[in-house]
């Protein structure tokens, strides 16, 4: 946030606000004819991580806002999604193709040449809804309101006040739902070691609960970093910290969403069809469980906790004023 650091008078609320929107629209809109293009996939991962912090910041700072209906948080999440659905198949084919096709016997090769087929088919589908979406009203509409309200912002009261003052109310509620998550004490037990059999089961079991700690790591990561400029080392440290959680977690989930693809395509039998991609699948998990213990560890000491609770409750003063 540039206008932060020149000078006190301007770090108000609403003027935060409005730094952290226009700089997450602009990327956004700056990677639109990439995506439409479609030679580069990272134009579309850009333009998505866009739009999850443009949702971030509506979101985080809410209060402080008098925004047009069509730019809604939830607005922009509908469209994000379905830039999300093509992302997925995207990642899905690097996968396969990069990491577990080189590794397979050839009697397993001719079953992956019909699932990248079938992705293929799907990639196709997903991309003619995302250039429909980029034609619709809705997402015209989000492009032109948010840059009309950026030439002349409106603001509830509160925006109006420093936002030193507000800081710990917008961040600590966020940090608590995170910190609170019933993902942190999945498969606690004292003194008991699971091996990789006893991982499958509990991952194929409590999958849903990882996979919502992800996304509460994703919220809290990008609603922290709308405040980096406002705090110190050791809250970046923990920005670095909440994002391995969300990789780590999201390297889990994207072995789950192999394994669904692959039995959806081939049937309850597709272990059999395919028995060493499955049991790659499974290592890669079993070794992110391992990361994950380190992690979850962590973040279930007592002064882990402590320290993330103080320091979004103690800005730093020399930044604010600088």
């Amino acid at each position: 946030m540039e206008n932060s650091r020149n000078g006190n008078c301007n770090t108000t609320f609403g003027n935060s606000a409005t730094i952290a929107i226009a700089k997450h629209l602009e990327k956004m809109l700056a990677r639109e004819t990439g995506v439409i293009l479609d030679r580069d996939p990272e134009e579309l991962h850009q333009m998505r991580v866009s739009m999850r912090r443009l949702r971030s910041a509506i979101t985080g700072f809410a209060p402080a806002l008098s925004l047009p209906k069509t730019a809604s948080d939830r607005n922009v999440g509908k469209i994000a999604r379905i830039l999300g659905k093509l992302r997925d198949i995207d990642v899905l084919q690097a996968e396969l193709q990069d990491k577990y096709q080189p590794l397979l016997p050839q009697a397993e090769q001719k079953s992956l040449e019909k699932a990248l087929k079938i992705l293929a088919k799907k990639r196709k589908l997903a991309y003619q809804e995302v250039t429909r979406t980029f034609k619709r009203k809705a997402y015209q509409d989000l492009k032109k309101d948010l840059n009309s309200w950026l030439e002349k912002p409106q603001y509830q009261q509160v925006g109006n006040i420093g936002i030193e003052r507000v800081l710990p109310d917008l961040l600590s509620p966020q940090v608590g739902k995170f910190l609170l998550h019933p993902g942190w004490w999945l498969g606690i037990k004292a003194g008991q070691e699971f091996d990789s059999a006893a991982v499958e089961t509990i991952l194929e079991r409590e999958e849903a609960i990882l996979h919502d700690l992800r996304k509460e790591a994703k919220r809290s990561r990008y609603n922290m970093e709308l405040f980096t400029d406002f705090y110190g080392d050791s809250y970046q440290k923990y920005v670095k910290k909440i994002k391995k959680v969300q990789e780590v977690l999201g390297e889990i989930q994207d072995c789950f969403i192999l394994k669904e693809f692959f039995k959806e395509l081939f049937g309850s039998n597709f272990e059999k069809k395919l028995p060493t991609l499955v049991k790659l699948i499974a290592e890669k998990r079993y070794q992110k469980w391992l990361e994950w213990l380190e992690i979850q560890q962590e973040f279930l000491k007592s002064e882990t906790r402590q320290e993330l609770r103080s320091l979004v409750l103690h800005p730093s003063q020399e930044l604010i004023l600088a």
